[in-house]
């Protein structure tokens, strides 16, 4: 892969957080009241007290906002629109594929032979039943491939996991590793690129964009703080 497509697929996923992944981030910061939490009576005050030493109602509300902002709200978003990403990825290698349970079809920087791959988030973001989907979808390119007298290994079917380590890999894409290549995190991104550094330069960029716009998080996260430890004294406590 050449730089200028690295550079493209840098700008690519800049893009991504800039048009899909902030937008959505912001929304849902916006508009969290207290009702949309689910509280555990029996943890949210030690949680303030653990997080800030006491349990008044702002501290309450940064045992609940905290969590939601910073962990559960972005995950969700980022892999239910992680589709866009892949489609910037498949304009940049110049080969995106038709075939279905297909997301990109590549030249391995490793042994030069051309890859089918379909991509996931994450190591643990897949279930039992998308093991069996991925499977089928395999063994039909399989059957295609034996029709079009294409000349396809097992090797050459590969899942790509954008993020995470190989030693965190769920039994779920244990599974489908002990037939096809499940290439995770660095591997995957140095398979696609022929860059060793490329996903560690791929992940702090996501992180430039905030930068680069101005975005101030901890303002708008404190802003919705204390509407949260208002509602919480109307409320008379948790």
């Amino acid at each position: 892969m050449t730089e200028e497509q690295k550079r493209q697929i840098i700008e690519g996923g800049k893009n991504f957080f800039r048009e899909i992944i902030i937008p959505a981030h912001l929304k849902n910061l916006s508009g969290l009241e207290l009702k949309d939490f689910n509280i555990n009576p029996f943890l949210i005050n030690y949680l303030a007290a653990f997080l800030c030493g006491n349990t008044e109602p702002e501290s309450l509300a940064k045992a609940l906002v905290y969590p939601r902002v910073l962990g559960t709200s972005i995950n969700t978003t980022f892999g239910t629109s992680l589709q866009s990403f892949i489609s910037e990825i498949q304009a940049i290698v110049s080969s995106g594929s038709a075939i279905p349970g297909i997301d990109i079809e590549f030249e391995d920087a490793f042994d030069g032979r051309k890859k089918y791959c379909q991509c996931k988030a994450g190591p643990q973001t897949i279930n039992h039943d998308d093991v069996d989907t991925i499977l089928s979808h395999f063994r039909q390119f399989k059957g295609i491939a034996r029709t079009n007298k294409l000349h396809v290994s097992d090797d050459d079917l590969i899942v790509g996991v954008l993020y995470g380590s190989p030693h965190k890999l769920s039994a779920n894409y244990k599974t489908i590793a002990t037939t096809y290549p499940v290439f995770c995190g660095a591997e995957f991104w140095e398979h696609l690129t022929g860059d060793k550094v490329f996903y560690h330069r791929l992940a702090k960029a996501f992180g430039d964009v905030v930068e680069e716009d101005s975005i101030d998080g901890s303002q708008l996260i404190l802003m919705k703080v204390k509407s949260i430890a208002k509602e919480i004294e109307e409320k008379g406590g948790l």
